[in-house]
């Protein structure tokens, strides 16, 4: 079984037990004879993709009435995968969502690593620091790198652990993050875990 999460950047497939990345800009989709069943967040992909008989867009299967409507499906497909648990995606941006009993009870989005260490930048040249997942959160800092690093982690990270339950990290930066969710499972699969339930469904 192929499967496909679409993003703006690039085709993640997963084959088998096969995990690989297409760029989105030079990938041709019609070069895929075989079904493949996807999941896609790129208005361009979806077009192309609508005329190809041989891609399934299985985001149409999934029962919405849990969900907001705009509501990205690589957040939605993550969720289906999880029964009781806080899930963070950290990616160009970092969602946080929670399920419990297997029902989306909410969940929020927040900058990602590279678009806060601009903001950062943005705001004056001496705040130009890489963050610190390693800085302490049980004092106030004393340093710029700390200090930023404490601002933006330190209010993540009490969000997530003040809900007490089990954390799934998946995404590009999952291993920062698990820095500071030293308990959390790191699943890079989550999403394609959630998209394989979905098929059995279909």
């Amino acid at each position: 079984m192929l499967l496909c999460d679409i993003g703006n950047t690039s085709y993640d497939f997963l084959d088998g037990d096969t995990n690989y990345k297409e760029s989105a800009k030079t990938f041709n989709p019609k070069t895929i004879t075989k079904k493949v069943f996807y999941i896609c967040v790129n208005p361009h992909a979806k077009k192309v993709l609508n005329e190809l008989d041989n891609w399934v867009d299985i985001s149409r299967h999934v029962d919405m009435k849990n969900y907001y409507e705009s509501m990205g499906v690589d957040r939605i497909f993550a969720c289906e995968a999880v029964r009781e648990g806080v899930i963070i995606d950290a990616g160009s941006a970092i969602t946080v969502d929670v399920v419990k009993d297997g029902v989306f009870d909410g969940g929020f989005i927040y900058p990602g690593i590279k678009a806060m260490s601009q903001t950062y930048k943005n705001i004056s040249s001496v705040l130009d620091y890489p963050f610190n997942f390693e800085c302490r959160f049980d004092k106030m800092p004393k340093n710029s790198q700390d200090a930023i690093s404490y601002g933006f982690l330190k209010t993540l990270q009490s969000e997530v652990l003040s809900h007490n339950m089990d954390i799934f990290l998946t995404g590009g930066d999952a291993n920062e993050f698990i820095k500071i969710f030293p308990h959390a499972k790191i699943d890079k699969l989550l999403i394609f875990k959630g998209m394989q339930k979905t098929i059995k469904l279909i």
